[in-house]
């Protein structure tokens, strides 16, 4: 089980590291309203890891009992996503060009700050993905429902650790000016270890 975890938490952190509607929203409040907004969002994030852990591990799990043919679907489906965001990654690598990152003006409470937090997560198409991908890796590897269950606090202190962080460094314009230089590196590592993950799905989907 804890080899288990310590992959499926490799990608997950990656993901958790590279740019997207949750990294993006952290800046966002980091630039407009400072450490503390931010770090609630952070915190808004982890929340929201807890309920995707929580639906992936007790619905796919009763699908996987009662359906096993759509472990080998869910395989083959995370796979491909893994591929085709492992590709846009890297297709952006190459590419080049500078996001760009909104501040946050408009005053907003702390709880305001959690539940941004707490929704973006929830409404993100690549969390719901990435979820499934997850969720399938440890299906896949003989976990149970509890394990998987067991697996959401691991996914939300890494969250809250890798988001707080941005929220703390990105309140500086120094740090706002660095990432807008090297974001392309997390992109191109996010991209190699994802297209690496897919690859392992496909291949365990077709064997099975």
């Amino acid at each position: 089980m804890l080899q288990a975890f310590f992959i499926a938490w490799i990608g997950v952190a990656l993901a958790q590291i590279s740019p997207g509607p949750n990294m993006m929203a952290v800046i966002a409040v980091a630039l407009g309203q400072g450490r503390r907004h931010a770090v609630l969002v952070a915190l808004g994030i982890a929340g929201g890891t807890l309920v995707w852990a929580a639906a992936v591990a007790l619905g796919l799990g009763v699908v996987f009992q009662t359906l096993p043919v759509t472990l080998t679907a869910l395989k083959l489906a995370g796979g491909l996503y893994l591929l085709f965001i492992a590709v846009k990654a890297l297709r952006a690598t190459l590419a080049g060009g500078n996001g760009t990152v909104a501040p946050t003006r408009a005053p907003i409470s702390g709880f305001g700050a959690w539940r941004r937090g707490f929704f973006v997560v929830m409404t993100n198409p690549k969390a719901a993905l990435m979820w499934s991908a997850i969720a399938t890796f440890l299906f896949g590897a003989g976990l149970g429902h509890l394990q998987v269950l067991a697996f959401g606090p691991v996914v939300a202190l890494s969250a809250l650790i890798i988001y707080g962080g941005y929220g703390l460094v990105f309140s500086t314009g120094a740090a706002t000016r660095a990432y807008a230089r090297f974001w392309r590196v997390s992109e191109a590592v996010f991209g190699v270890a994802f297209g690496a993950l897919g690859v392992t799905l496909l291949v365990s989907a077709v064997r099975r």
